[in-house]
């Protein structure tokens, strides 16, 4: 009788675990396609309020003012209470998406984020979530393709990944620092361990 009791305590407490999985999934699967939409819709309108390349068009003699002064700030559009710095683009992984000012947990819940530096200043890092319409497909770039970052006044950056690698998420001086590095991306590994990064140069710099 108190094997039958200890065997059914078992059968229950591995159906309890199961339908919590199962409730973990269903929540994973419905928070990833919010997020999509999400993305979509921040992108759609960044596209409305943003100026496209080349729209800017600057009196003969003058260049843009982060030409002369890299350090003055992105200029941002806000869309829905949340502000956007432009979007960046993976011809490899068709894919453009809107990148907010700053990052939170909150903000990563619908696009990706600057983490660190400015584009101006050829430092900027983008992290995002795994999401399959975030960076979930950032594994399948690769060396030499091509990255593009399109600020919102319609400046155009392109860049060429140089480096793959996965940093621990306690290594954020590394992910940060670096000279030889125009730009970052990155997201979580599947697992959630560790931090899966891309490292891209302006492309004029790339070796041919």
């Amino acid at each position: 009788m108190t094997m039958n009791k200890r065997g059914l305590v078992c059968i229950v407490a591995g159906v309890v675990l199961l339908l919590s999985a199962l409730g973990l999934s269903g929540y994973n699967i419905i928070d990833e396609r919010q997020a999509g939409e999400n993305v979509e819709k921040a992108y759609e309108q960044l596209r409305v309020y943003a100026l496209e390349p080349g729209e800017l068009e600057l009196p003969e003699g003058l260049i843009p003012a982060y030409q002369v002064e890299p350090e003055v700030e992105m200029s941002m559009v806000e869309i829905d209470g949340h502000y956007y710095v432009g979007y960046v683009s993976l011809p490899t992984l068709d894919l453009e998406l809107p990148v907010m000012s700053e990052w939170s947990y909150p903000n990563m819940k619908i696009a990706p984020c600057r983490y660190w530096g400015s584009v101006y200043l050829n430092n900027m890092v983008i992290c995002a979530h795994n999401y399959v319409n975030h960076f979930g497909r950032l594994d399948g770039i690769a060396i030499g393709d091509p990255v593009t970052f399109t600020d919102v006044d319609g400046n155009v950056f392109q860049y060429q990944v140089s480096e793959l690698l996965q940093l621990w998420p306690n290594q954020t001086f590394e992910m940060v620092k670096g000279n030889d590095w125009d730009l970052t991306l990155f997201t979580c590994t599947p697992s959630g361990r560790q931090r899966l990064t891309v490292r891209c140069v302006l492309a004029e710099d790339t070796p041919s």
